[in-house]
C-alpha cells in the first residue's frame, strides 16, 4: 500500500478532480473507485467524489500495490504501426474487444499485448486494462495508442482531457447528410433506461464535440469524417444517431431495417497524433481503409449508379 499526503492550496475542485491532476500516476476512473472504496480521507474523514475542497484541505489516498496480471497472455497477431520503450500503436481489426470483461475473458487486445509486450505495459489502469489509455468499440476498427509506463500514459491521457489528441474517424452513415461539414456540440450520458446504451442528455453527462465532414454520397447513405474533440463512449455513434444520421450497421443506435444490409457499425479510426510524452515530438500516423470498409463502399457504388 503506498499512502500520498497531499494538500489543496485552491479551493473549490472537486476531489476526484483533485486526485487525477496530481503527479501520483492516479487516473479519474481510479480515482473514484479509492475514494468510493473509502481509501480517500479529507481531513481524516471519508468523502464522495463530488466534494467540493477548500484551501488547505488534507487529502491523503491510499493505492493498493500493483497485483500480478491475472489476464492470461495470448499469441494473437497484431498489426503494430509503431513501436518504442514507452508506447505502440495498433491497428485494430474489427471485432476485437479491447480488453477483458464479463462475456469476453480472452481473445481480446490486452490478451495480445501481454503476449507481445510482457510486463512492459503501464498499470495505471489496473491489472484489465494494463497499457490502454483510451478505447475504440469491438466493431470499430483502426489505430490506438498502449502505454508501456506510467510515465507514458499519463502524458498521453493528459493530452486526451487538453484536446490535443489528433483522433479523425472514417464512417458510412444512414440517409443524406444536408451540409457538407457541421459541428455536433451535446453533452453525453448514462442512458436513463437502458444502461447499457449512451445518449445525448443534460443529466449526469460530460461535454462532447464532435465534428464531421461529407467525403461522398451515396444512395440513402453518406461516406464522412469525424474528428473528435473529445472522447466520450459510444461518442460518434450517438452523435450521428443524434442528428439523424446513425452509422450503418450499429445494432445499438443504428436503423432496424437499412437498405443495404451491413453487419456491425462502419466504423474506422483511421488517424491519430500525439505528442511522444518523452520527446516531445508530434507523431501523427494513419492507417488505410480495411477490406470491410472498402466493400462496403463498392456495394453502395453499385446501387447508386
Amino acid at each position: 500500500m503506498t499512502k500520498h499526503k497531499l494538500l489543496c492550496e485552491e479551493g473549490g475542485v472537486r476531489l476526484d478532480k483533485f486526485i487525477s491532476a496530481a503527479e501520483i500516476g492516479v487516473s479519474r476512473s481510479m480515482a473514484v473507485q479509492l475514494i468510493e472504496g473509502g481509501s480517500v480521507l479529507v481531513n481524516g474523514k471519508t468523502s464522495n467524489k463530488k466534494q467540493k475542497l477548500g484551501e488547505g484541505d488534507s487529502v491523503e489516498i491510499s493505492v493498493p500495490d500493483p497485483v500480478p496480471y491475472e489476464v492470461k497472455a495470448e499469441d494473437i497477431p497484431l498489426e503494430i504501426v509503431c513501436e518504442d520503450e514507452d508506447l505502440l500503436v495498433v491497428n485494430k481489426p474489427k471485432g476485437m474487444v479491447v480488453h477483458p470483461a464479463a462475456g469476453n475473458p480472452d481473445g481480446t487486445l490486452v490478451n495480445a499485448l501481454l503476449w507481445h509486450c510482457g510486463a512492459s505495459l503501464s498499470g495505471i489502469n489496473g491489472v484489465m486494462r494494463p497499457g490502454i489509455v483510451h478505447r475504440i468499440d469491438k466493431d470499430t476498427s483502426g489505430l490506438l495508442i498502449v502505454a508501456k509506463n506510467d510515465f507514458a500514459h499519463s502524458g498521453l491521457a493528459a493530452q486526451i482531457k487538453e484536446h490535443s489528441f489528433t483522433r479523425e474517424y472514417e464512417a458510412v452513415v444512414f440517409g443524406t447528410l444536408k451540409d457538407d461539414k457541421g459541428t455536433i456540440d451535446a453533452p453525453i450520458g448514462r442512458h436513463p433506461v437502458d444502461r447499457k446504451k449512451m445518449c445525448v442528455t443534460e443529466k449526469n453527462s460530460r461535454s462532447a464535440v464532435t465534428h464531421y465532414e461529407v467525403i461522398s454520397r451515396y444512395k440513402g447513405y453518406t461516406h464522412v469524417k469525424c474528428i473528435l474533440e473529445t472522447g466520450r463512449t459510444h461518442q460518434i455513434r450517438v452523435h450521428m444517431a443524434y442528428i439523424g444520421h446513425p452509422v450503418a450497421g450499429d445494432p445499438v443506435y443504428g436503423v432496424k431495417n437499412e437498405k443495404v444490409a451491413f453487419s456491425g457499425q462502419c466504423l474506422h479510426a483511421r488517424k491519430i497524433g500525439f505528442v511522444h510524452p518523452k520527446t516531445g515530438e508530434y507523431m501523427e500516423f494513419s492507417s488505410d481503409l480495411p477490406q470491410y470498409f472498402e466493400d462496403f463502399l463498392k456495394k453502395l457504388n453499385n446501387i447508386s449508379k
